[in-house]
């Protein structure tokens, strides 16, 4: 991969309140993608979530519209998302990250449609490419999408270790954002590569049942920092 890039990389922390944001803006995240319930990989959170959040800082948040677990949705779940949708906007929001597949892990185009109508605002494609049966063809057809500027991805299902030839491979993209299973020592092929979006959850704080630590998020800062030069 070998196309111009800009230096400063984008670095995304996962928050799940108003402490976890407050300590990702300190070590100096650039945006915060807000959940619930890492049990099931991320949900919608609440609205007085977003709020809270809104309040403590002044980090974009990149909110999650994801009903269940799995990567399906039905017709009830995105009248509910786009309702929710107008919601958190309205307390925050700077944008979503949504994706669907269909029974066959191929996209789920209609669904995404359907919530890309329902805000004017920027979104995130998240990993349900990395689940689905042709992710190459995935990653095209949303990148054609109206708004979208960012697709979370590890390359593979089994995250960025797993992925790392099918990341280094795509050809470089200001919506590509890398995540899952991201550690401190892929940063420097990542970057080398051309990749200027990051991703990290688990890696800013010392397990989902603990806050995140401003110092965990500090080193990743500094290390893209440096590579920036």
């Amino acid at each position: 991969m070998h196309t111009e890039t800009t230096s400063h990389a984008l670095l995304e922390v996962i928050a799940l309140d108003a402490a976890d944001a407050e300590a990702a803006a300190a070590g100096g995240a650039d945006r915060l993608e807000v959940v619930s319930d890492m049990a099931s990989d991320g949900l919608t959170p609440s609205v007085a979530t977003v709020k809270e959040i809104a309040a403590a800082t002044d980090l974009p948040q990149r909110v999650m519209l994801r009903a269940n677990a799995g990567f399906q949705t039905g017709r009830d779940e995105l009248r509910r998302l786009a309702e929710a949708a107008s919601e958190l906007a309205d307390a925050g929001a700077e944008g979503f990250v949504f994706g669907f597949l269909d029974a066959e892990a191929s996209l789920d185009e209609e669904a995404v449609l359907e919530l890309i109508e329902a805000t004017s605002l920027p979104w995130t494609f998240h990993r349900a490419i990395d689940n689905s049966l042709d992710p190459a063809e995935v990653w095209s057809t949303v990148n054609a999408l109206p708004r979208l500027d960012a697709v979370l991805t590890a390359g593979a299902a089994g995250g960025v270790a797993a992925g790392m030839d099918v990341l280094l491979g795509r050809e470089p993209s200001h919506r590509l954002l890398v995540g899952g299973g991201l550690k401190l020592d892929h940063l420097d092929r990542l970057y080398d590569a051309g990749v200027r979006g990051f991703h990290i959850g688990s890696a800013a704080r010392s397990g989902w049942d603990r806050p995140v630590e401003a110092e965990k998020v500090r080193l990743w800062r500094d290390r893209l920092d440096t590579l920036a030069g």
